[in-house]
């Protein structure tokens, strides 16, 4: 599984559609709102995946997601953990969560509320596929880090990581020269 896969899986209709009944928010609602969304949750893991605070705690709860099953995703987010979701997407988006939270509900065009609600109903499953894509690299390679990994999959992060997000989500990034969790949220949402 690539990062296209892991974002194809999120993107699904059953994902989406498994995610938005958790929330309580349309199917429809539920793809705009992780189309906006997905590029500042994996930007926020990248950063999360190399930080010097913060790589170790992120590697162990890969591993720990990892463990789920998605083979079924409908049966997956029957039984999402919402309050998990919540730590996970506090974690991934940092101390600009709520910024970043009124971003998404503008450019998706819904209130806040329903963005926080799908963002902690898609948290566990996109960190339960992220864990099992480091956890297949690590078998192949057992020296690769989680850092190394994740900057692979992404692209090596700034404008690669934009760029890709972008291309997989089908829009467009725009020219975000500064790099970093800021500006790749600011081409992305504007």
């Amino acid at each position: 599984m690539a990062i296209e896969s892991v974002v194809g899986t999120v993107m699904s209709v059953d994902s989406t559609d498994g995610i938005g009944k958790a929330a309580g928010v349309s199917g429809e609602q539920t793809r705009g709102i992780l189309t906006a969304a997905l590029p500042a949750l994996l930007s926020g893991a990248l950063t999360q995946s190399s930080g010097g605070g913060t790589a170790s705690g992120f590697a162990g709860a890969l591993t720990q997601h990892a463990a789920g099953n998605t083979a079924n995703v409908g049966a997956f987010l029957s039984n999402v953990d919402m309050k998990d979701g919540e730590k996970i997407v506090n974690h991934l988006l940092g101390e600009h969560a709520n910024e970043i939270i009124g971003q998404i509900a503008k450019k998706a065009g819904v209130k806040k509320a329903d963005v926080k609600k799908v963002l902690a109903a898609s948290a566990p499953l996109l960190m339960s596929l992220l864990g099992k894509e480091v956890g297949s690299q690590q078998q192949a390679n057992s020296s690769a880090g989680v850092a190394g990994i994740m900057s692979a999959l992404l692209g090596g992060g700034g404008n690669n990581t934009a760029n890709l997000l972008s291309g997989l989500l089908g829009g467009s990034a725009g020219n975000n020269s500064g790099g970093g969790l800021g500006s790749l949220i600011t081409g992305l949402l504007t």
